[in-house]
């Protein structure tokens, strides 16, 4: 049976994105690169909401995968291309080979299929997704930037207390903090 993570990066403050919609942390540390890319390594699939996915589709499918990207860049481009697709929206029509649509009404009964005929791990992001999909969701990842953005889109919108259980506590050299969680 697979495991789904919810992992989003962070401001300090608890932020996806600052309040006009733009990540607002700065370039992403070298540290940062290496542990994304031994993460995605051993991703099964990635299960995107709709924004997350355009945000992460065409840098990873186009631009950062060529010739001039740095290393760690390219590999990221690279393994993000190998690893299937899955992105949850009723607004886009078409996507390209490698991703596949899935509508919302069919979100639960599909990442429940997909976590049960899974032996690896599931990626998923987008707050909105994961609050809908909360109950499903086994860890809570989070990478927190040094930077704090004083407001805008925050990393899981619930309305209800989640209590949790810390696992994994780690600070990269260049100041990023990894925290992983699991339900108790």
């Amino acid at each position: 049976m697979g495991r789904i993570i919810y992992w989003m990066n962070t401001s300090i403050d608890g932020y996806i994105e600052d309040r006009h919609g733009g990540p607002g942390f700065g370039e992403p540390a070298e540290d940062f690169q290496e542990a994304a890319n031994d993460h995605v390594r051993r991703f099964a699939a990635f299960l995107f909401g709709r924004r997350l996915y355009e945000t992460m589709e065409k840098p990873w499918t186009q631009d950062l995968g060529k010739e001039g990207a740095p290393p760690l860049e390219r590999e990221f481009a690279r393994l993000y291309r190998e690893t299937p697709r899955y992105v949850f929206s009723d607004t886009l029509q078409t996507v390209p080979d490698g991703v596949t649509l899935v509508r919302r009404e069919d979100a639960r009964s599909t990442v429940t299929r997909l976590k049960r005929e899974t032996d690896g791990t599931l990626q998923l992001g987008g707050p909105e997704l994961a609050v809908s999909l909360l109950d499903l969701i086994d860890e809570f990842w989070v990478y927190a930037f040094p930077v704090i953005v004083g407001g805008g889109k925050p990393y899981l919108p619930v309305t209800t207390e989640l209590r949790l259980r810390p696992v994994e506590h780690r600070l990269l050299a260049s100041g990023i903090t990894f925290r992983r969680y699991v339900r108790p």
